[in-house]
């Protein structure tokens, strides 16, 4: 039975007298047990269309035609309002949204933000039947060992237990419709694996149709029994999993599935290192801070060392709480760490302020979320640029200028944008400023954390390709961390890999990918599917 079908979707937004049309004129239906997959790049519109189901966009900014029809369990939603809609959404459509750290309440203890969508929809229920629900909930997410930290704040969880967070949030009533709205996004691979695994199984268990908004043509491949293909908010393509991946039709299709991280390292002439890590360690203190309070050192990286050449990139791989960025910011100096790193020779973990200085622009980081890495208030030069003002004061206005257009055109930018903030880019540029703001210093080694993570594949294939060229011209080189093993593949020379802060193999990356040792890098490998022929 159909349990949902949109039909002559249309979506615009009304900004400034403008008229931005999202989608159009899409249409699909879902049956009860079922998994349909809408995937495409950003700005698609694959968001815009689930948003419209249970309602969410910003009316009335947001229209639709009066073509548009939403029929869920045989009655056309479309035009209920807001009292409606309230008894549909939570209870009848559950919705998981991208970000759970955006998604959960930074002021609210998870067992209350878990449990609010169960009140409202059950403002008679019983403290003790309230519990018995999360608590089945909790089991169904794999949360269990959880309920005794029902008064622990989002911050305190991992990245997988929020995603899980989100997903109790959205099953707790029992919806018959559940949107996933990129639910993986920038998860490492084994979380990744688990959390599908959970969604396919509570599907299976509660007989739920689920609507599944993906860029990640691998994950969708998996999970999904159909799907539909979305280019500039329209339908483009649309069929069975089989169908569309072994014989797609429209050249955009085909232009996803070969939108791959390619290529492989480029051989390195033998160098001297430029960058030396010797036995570096990083410890956080927990327990009171009081005078004669009790606190426990906890250790999140044990003692590592390796050096790294001049042109060559090494790939850190391995789950959330590994070490990896603990490792990036002890190196940078960004965190308290033990130990010592050499940068071209030189003592960098214990320069004076001033040696520092002079230092850094020769070791520059790209961090993962290129929004919060770049200030709203600069534009596209100023960030770029705020470098050079302070490694290269005496470089008049025109060479400074001169600079940042040989660095965005280096990322394939456009120059005449360099006067536009942060929130008119996409995603995908954003991560090329971040690049060109690292690499305007023309540093001998880069440090880069996940700089492909929630990114588009066509997108994330072109920065893999930037820097691929990048290395080739300027033989820069890279500390390359990320939980996406196919871009590390393409990337990597050597390759270490972390459990717990402990180095579990390292070696040439090729042979660890062909043929791990280890029993932790095999499941990492087989979680992200790189063991199929």
């Amino acid at each position: 039975m159909t349990l949902l079908s949109v039909k002559n979707l249309d979506v615009s937004f009304h900004v400034d007298g403008r008229i931005i049309e999202a989608a159009k004129n899409v249409s699909f239906d879902i049956k009860a047990g079922e998994t349909l997959a809408i995937v495409g790049e950003s700005g698609s519109g694959k968001s815009v269309t689930a948003l419209s189901i249970p309602k969410l966009l910003p009316y009335p900014m947001a229209r639709h035609a009066k073509a548009s029809e939403i029929w869920y369990d045989g009655q056309n939603i479309m035009p209920y309002g807001e009292v409606l809609m309230r008894g549909i959404r939570g209870s009848e459509v559950g919705y998981i949204f991208q970000e759970p750290m955006t998604a959960l309440n930074p002021l609210h203890k998870i067992g209350k933000q878990v449990s609010e969508a169960y009140r409202l929809h059950h403002p008679r229920a019983s403290k003790k039947e309230i519990m018995t629900r999360i608590e089945d909930v909790f089991e169904d997410v794999g949360l269990s060992d959880l309920m005794t930290r029902l008064n622990a704040y989002p911050h305190q969880l991992s990245g997988g237990q929020r995603q899980r967070i989100v997903i109790a949030m959205a099953l707790i009533n029992r919806p018959r419709l559940l949107i996933a709205d990129e639910p993986t996004t920038a998860l490492d691979v084994v979380v990744q694996k688990r959390i599908l695994e959970e969604l396919a199984e509570l599907k299976e268990k509660h007989n739920l149709a689920l609507l599944l908004i993906s860029h990640d043509l691998t994950l969708v491949e998996k999970v999904a029994d159909k799907v539909i293909v979305m280019k500039e908010g329209e339908v483009v393509e649309k069929g069975s999993i089989k169908t569309i991946f072994k014989s797609p039709k429209h050249e955009y299709t085909q232009h996803l599935l070969n939108a791959q991280p390619k290529g492989k390292a480029q051989k390195i002439k033998n160098s001297n290192a430029v960058l030396s890590v010797e036995k570096v360690s990083v410890s956080y203190k927990t327990g009171s801070t009081w005078a004669f309070g009790k606190q426990k050192e906890n250790t999140v990286l044990q003692p590592m060392s390796f050096d790294l050449k001049k042109g060559e990139t090494i790939g850190i791989i391995g789950e959330s709480g590994s070490g990896k960025s603990s490792l990036a910011y002890a190196i940078t100096r960004l965190t308290n760490s033990k130990g010592r790193v050499l940068l071209n020779g030189k003592d960098f973990s214990s320069a004076d302020k001033k040696a520092l200085k002079k230092m850094r622009g020769d070791l520059q980081i790209v961090f993962q979320d290129p929004f919060g890495s770049l200030s709203p208030r600069l534009s596209a030069s100023e960030i770029i640029g705020e470098g050079l003002a302070i490694h290269m004061p005496h470089l008049k206005r025109a060479e400074r200028d001169t600079k940042i257009i040989e660095a965005m055109q280096s990322v394939r930018l456009d120059p005449t944008d360099r006067h536009r903030y942060p929130h008119e880019f996409s995603g995908g540029q954003r991560q090329r400023i971040s690049l060109a703001r690292a690499l305007v210093l023309e540093p001998d080694v880069m440090i880069l954390d996940e700089p492909t993570s929630a990114l588009d594949l066509s997108v994330q294939a072109d920065v893999v390709d930037i820097l691929q060229n990048l290395q080739k011209e300027k033989q820069i080189s890279y500390l390359f961390i990320s939980h996406d093993l196919r871009v590390v593949r393409a990337l990597a020379h050597r390759l270490i890999v972390l459990k717990d802060g402990n180095v579990v193999e390292i070696g040439e990356a090729a042979k660890i990918m062909a043929a791990p040792k280890n029993e932790y890098t095999k499941l990492l490998i087989d979680a992200a599917g790189l063991n199929k022929p």
